[in-house]
Order: C-alpha cells, then structure tokens, then sequence
C-alpha cells in the first residue's frame, strides 16, 4: 500500500457539544473524497462516530474495546464505510469500564499507538475521535498521535477548557510523547449574526496566532440533519455551506503537510 507512515491526528477537547465527532466524520469523508485512505478510531464509548455512519449496535461486537482487551484482532475490527477509501473502528459502551480495567497495567497509556503501529502502513490519514474529557482513552488517543486538532465553540466560556488542554498537551509532550504538536484550533458552530461569535474568534485568533485554521466551521442545520441519517453532511448535501467549510479544512491540512515537506 503507502511506502510511509500514515498522518495520525487525535480530535479533543474535554467540552462536549463543540462539533468534535462531526468534524472526525466529515473531515475523514473529505479526505478520502481527496484520494486519501482514511481511517476513524472511534474512541469515544458514546459511539458516535460509528453512529455517524450508520453502524448499529449488534454490528459492533469486533470494536475498540474487543482489540484493546486482545479479544479480537485490530483487521477484523475494522469495517468498511459507505464512503470510498474511508474505514472505521466502531466502539461501543463497552469501551466506558476500559479505564478501570487498565489501572495498573504496564504501558497502559500506549495501548492505542500500539494497535495503531498493525495498520499504520495502510492509511494516508488516521482520526482519533476523543471522549469529551482528559481521562485515559484521550491520553491513549494524544500518545499515539502525531499532532492534535481542537474544535471550539465560538461561545462565551471556550477558552477557558482551552487552556487546561494545553496543559495537558504540554504535560503529554514532555512525558509520554514528545513528537506531538497542535496541528491547529478549529472554530465551530460560528454564526456571523452573533457578536459573541467574532467576539470569540478574534480572542483565539490573538493567543494563538497562526495555529487557528483559516476555515471555519458555520452554524449549518446540514450538518445537525446528517448523523439522523447515518451520513456524513458531505454525502447528505454537498453543497451546503458546512459541506463546503469541511472540504476547505481538508485542504488546508493537506497543504499544511505539503509545507512541512
């Protein structure tokens, strides 16, 4: 397949409801529409990842969890999207009592990176979808990737959940996983008749200059619709305006590891 290593990009923020599992599945659906082979961990025990793409419960006996445990092989959990070039590990709740069976396991923050290291080879681009918090499946998904991508919410109280995730971004880069970066701060469900929404962006924009995406994502009832179907918005209506922010940000990271080279 690929002669180099795949992109591995973790997508947290400890707040919920900031767009981070509708950016892991239309960000990955516009990589692939890119030509680029894709592939979505869903890490978080809610499942909406898989969810996202229609998976149903009994279809997700061969999950995260299963390989995690060493009940199951990392090839056979992964399944097939609707999408072309665009795989997913499902999860299920099962993988939310995974944090009290790995207390006092050895190596236990790197049990992701290491599934990942079977299959690295075969992805272009490989998305963690975090939980909404900084427990052991988010340290899990920060050690094995190679940067990180924040969504944030262009409301009121979004920086300050930002600065404890830095933190912990600085405390995984000095201890567990030196190699990662802020790949960058994507904003979120931004409405341009909202004055606390440019209020917002410009904040960010000031402390974090250049590591604040260009594209930003609106408020779109596409996008909200979609997962209802089982769809990402870029297969449900491509020419809507969440479509289109998506596409956007899928090349602006491209580019951006284009730069790099």
């Amino acid at each position: 397949m690929n002669d180099k290593v795949s992109q591995i990009i973790a997508i947290a923020n400890q707040k919920g409801g900031v767009g981070k599992t509708t950016t892991v599945i239309n960000l990955a659906t516009a990589m692939a529409a890119c030509d680029k082979k894709t592939l979505i961990i869903d890490a978080d025990p809610q499942g909406n990842a898989s969810t996202g793409f229609g998976i149903k419960y009994d279809q997700r006996d061969k999950d995260l969890y299963s390989i995690i445990c060493g009940k199951n092989n990392i090839n056979v959990s992964i399944k097939k999207t609707m999408i072309p070039k665009l795989d997913i590990i499902p999860t299920s709740p099962d993988l939310s009592v995974l944090e009290q069976e790995l207390v006092g396991l050895k190596n236990r923050e790197f049990k992701i990176r290491d599934l990942i290291k079977e299959i690295n080879e075969f992805y272009d681009y490989i998305f963690i979808d975090c939980p909404p918090s900084l427990g052991l499946l988010t340290l899990n998904a920060l050690c094995a990737a190679k940067s990180l991508i924040v969504p944030l919410q262009t409301e009121f109280y979004a920086l300050e959940g930002l600065t404890q995730l830095m933190k912990t971004l600085d405390l995984i880069k000095n201890n567990f996983n030196n190699k990662i970066t802020l790949q960058g701060i994507l904003l979120t469900m931004y409405d341009k008749r909202n004055k606390i929404c440019e209020m917002v962006s410009n904040d960010v924009k000031n402390h974090f200059n250049d590591k604040v995406f260009k594209t930003i994502i609106p408020r779109n009832v596409r996008i909200s619709e979609a997962p209802s179907y089982g769809q990402p918005v870029l297969m449900y209506d491509i020419s809507c305006p969440g479509s289109q922010a998506y596409a956007s940000l899928a090349g602006e990271i491209i580019n951006q590891e284009k730069d790099l080279k």
